[in-house]
C-alpha cells in the first residue's frame, strides 16, 4: 500500500512537470451592457469590446492569473442586472463589474457592490445619485453625469440669450436627473422652465411630445433623454419642422454612433456636451484606429471612458498585489488618470472621477469630409467648471 501510494504522488509530480502547474484560476471582469436596446449604440458590444482591448493591452494575465472577461445583456432592467451581477459575485469569482446606459441598473449594482466588498464602475449611466446621497466606498462614476451634461449644453446656451426651456424627458432615474439638473442651470442663470413632458423608455413616436413642446413657444426644446430615443426626438423634430423654426432643439445626451444614425443634415448645428471626441487630437485618433480595426465603428465617450477605466483599475490590481478592493480603490483615488481619455483625471471620495468635459457641435454635411467627421470641439469645460465640486455633494463619504 506505501509503495503504491509513493508511485501514485511520483506520477502526479511526473505529470505537473511535463504540463507545467495547475492553471490558475482567471481574473474575472464582468461587463454588463444593453447589447440590442435603445442604448445598445452607446455602449452595447462596442462597450465589452472596449474592455477587452484594455486587458489585451494591459497584458492578458495579473497576479500570476489569465484575465478573463465575462459579459452580459441586462436589457435596460434592474432585475436581470441585479441577478447576474449576484451570480457573477457570488458564485463566478468576478472581482469588478462595469456598465454603462441605465442608471437604474447602475445603483442597484452599486448597492450590490457595496454588500459583497466589489468595485463597480458606472461608464454611461448618468444620474448623479451614484455619487450622491446612494455613494459607496466601492463605486466609482467615470464617463459623465447628469450634472457635466446639463452644465455644459445648457449654460452655452442659455448665455447665447435663449433662456425659455421646454423639456422632452425620459421617465426614469437618469432623465428626470438630467431634466433637474439642466432646470437648475437654466433658472440659475435667469432663464424659466416653460412645462415638460415624459416619455416612456424606447418611444417610437414623438409627435405628440413634439407637439406640446412647439405649443410652448420655448426658445430651446431640451431633450433628456439617449441613444435611439434622442435619434428619433431629433429625426421627427426636423420632420416637423422646429429644427428650421425660431425654436431650437438641444439635446442633453448625444453620442457619435447617434449623429451617424441621425445623419448630419437632420442633426446639423446640435450643441451638446461630450467626454471624448476620436478626433481630438493623436491620442485619441490612435485609439479609435485601433478600436476601428476591431469594431468597424469609431468609439463613442462611453466606450472610450470603459477602456480607460478599465486600465485604470488593472494597473491599481498590479501596483497594490491585490484584488483587496479597499487596497485598489486607495490606489485608484490617489493616482491620477492621464490617457487618451482624461488628462490629470482624479477620483474624488464620492467615487466621481473629474475630467475636463467638451462643448461640441454637429457639422453641417458640407463641412464633413468622411463618415464619421461629425463633430467639432468648441470649446474645453474645465473639470472645475464641468462636475458638481465635492463640497457640494450629497454622499456621505466626502469628508
Amino acid at each position: 500500500m506505501k509503495a503504491t501510494a509513493i508511485r501514485l504522488v511520483a506520477a502526479a509530480a511526473t505529470a505537473v512537470a511535463a504540463h507545467g502547474s495547475f492553471a490558475a484560476e482567471p481574473f474575472r471582469v464582468g461587463a454588463i451592457v444593453d447589447m440590442t436596446g435603445v442604448y445598445a449604440g452607446i455602449g452595447g458590444p462596442g462597450g465589452v469590446a472596449a474592455v477587452k482591448m484594455a486587458v489585451q493591452d494591459f497584458g492578458g494575465t495579473i497576479l500570476g492569473r489569465p484575465i478573463e472577461v465575462v459579459s452580459a445583456d441586462y436589457q435596460n432592467k434592474v432585475d436581470i442586472t441585479s441577478t447576474k451581477a449576484r451570480e457573477w459575485l457570488d458564485r463566478g469569482n468576478v472581482e469588478m463589474i462595469i456598465e454603462s446606459t441605465d442608471s437604474a441598473s447602475a445603483l442597484a449594482l452599486q448597492k450590490l457592490g457595496l454588500d459583497k466588498k466589489k468595485i463597480t464602475i458606472a461608464a454611461g449611466s448618468a444620474t448623479t445619485e451614484l455619487t450622491g446621497k446612494q455613494c459607496t466606498p466601492y463605486g466609482i462614476h467615470y464617463v459623465y453625469n447628469t450634472y457635466s451634461l446639463a452644465n455644459g449644453t445648457a449654460r452655452a446656451i442659455v448665455e447665447e440669450g435663449k433662456k425659455d426651456w421646454f423639456f422632452i424627458t425620459a421617465d426614469y432615474a437618469f432623465g428626470h436627473s438630467l431634466e433637474a439638473n439642466a432646470s437648475a442651470v437654466v433658472e440659475q442663470m435667469g432663464g424659466k422652465v416653460l412645462g415638460r413632458v415624459r416619455h416612456p423608455l424606447s418611444a417610437s413616436d414623438f409627435g405628440s411630445f413634439l407637439l406640446q413642446a412647439q405649443a410652448s413657444k420655448a426658445q430651446v426644446i431640451g431633450l433628456a433623454n439617449a441613444g435611439r430615443d434622442t435619434q428619433n426626438s431629433i429625426r421627427q423634430a426636423a420632420e416637423f419642422g422646429l429644427s428650421a423654426g425660431k425654436q431650437l432643439v438641444a439635446p442633453l445626451l448625444i453620442v457619435d454612433t447617434d449623429l451617424k444614425g441621425i445623419g448630419l443634415k437632420a442633426a446639423q448645428g446640435l450643441q451638446f456636451t461630450t467626454a471624448f471626441y476620436w478626433d481630438y487630437n493623436d491620442e485619441t485618433r490612435a485609439f479609435s484606429r485601433k478600436f476601428h480595426a476591431q469594431t468597424k465603428l469609431m468609439p463613442t465617450m462611453v466606450q472610450a471612458g470603459m477602456y480607460s477605466a478599465t486600465m485604470h483599475y488593472l494597473n491599481a490590481v498590479k501596483a497594490v498585489g491585490s484584488a483587496d478592493a479597499d487596497k485598489v480603490m486607495a490606489k485608484m483615488r490617489e493616482t491620477p488618470i492621464n490617457d487618451f481619455f482624461a488628462k490629470d483625471g482624479r477620483i474624488l471620495a464620492n467615487g466621481l472621477m473629474s475630467h475636463d468635459m467638451y462643448l461640441a457641435e454637429a457639422k453641417k454635411p458640407a463641412e464633413s469630409k468622411g463618415e464619421w467627421d461629425l463633430l467639432k470641439i468648441r470649446k474645453i469645460i474645465p473639470k472645475a467648471q464641468a462636475f458638481e465640486p465635492l463640497e457640494k455633494s450629497a454622499c456621505p463619504l466626502r469628508g
